[in-house]
C-alpha cells in the first residue's frame, strides 16, 4: 500500500510538473495502467487465499 501511495503521488507530480501534452497524457495513462495492475495483484491474492483455505483443495 504504501508503495502504491508514492507511486500515484509521483505521477501525480509529474502530471502536474509536466508542460508537454503528450508527457501529461503519458503519465495520465501510466497512472491508470498501474492502478488497474495493482488492483488485478489484489484479486490474485484473494483468489489465491480462496483456493488454499477451500476444503475442497485439502484433499488434492
Amino acid at each position: 500500500m504504501e508503495t502504491e501511495n508514492w507511486v500515484q503521488k509521483q505521477l501525480d507530480h509529474l502530471v502536474e510538473a509536466s508542460k508537454d501534452y503528450r508527457q501529461k497524457a503519458l503519465f495520465q495513462e501510466t497512472k491508470k495502467l498501474f492502478q488497474e495492475q495493482h488492483q488485478r495483484m489484489e484479486q490474485m491474492e484473494g483468489e489465491l487465499d480462496g483456493r488454499m483455505w477451500s476444503p475442497k483443495e485439502w484433499s488434492n
